[in-house]
């Protein structure tokens, strides 16, 4: 199971590297919102986002194997306006 998550791991990687290049020449940065813990607590969280009109749960991730033995993790990608820095 580990070896699923090295290689979404990489295709996110590859994700974002394009989508980067994509951003730089808008005033748009890419965020990546990650949700961890058990199976029940994740989709709870995604699913309570979801009625609060936060992220479509089709947007998120597919479940991939947490850090931890049990644990899940789902992960959101966005591009958000940039503030000023």
């Amino acid at each position: 199971m580990p070896e699923n998550f090295l290689l979404s791991a990489s295709n996110a990687s590859d994700f974002t590297a394009s989508k980067k290049s994509r951003d730089q020449t808008s005033d748009r940065e890419s965020l990546r919102i990650l949700v961890i813990g058990s199976r029940q607590g994740v989709t709870g969280t995604i699913q309570t986002l979801h009625r609060l009109r936060f992220a479509e749960v089709r947007e998120w991730s597919p479940l991939l194997p947490g850090p931890n033995p049990g644990e899940v993790m789902s992960i959101l990608a966005r591009s958000i306006a940039q503030y000023g820095e």
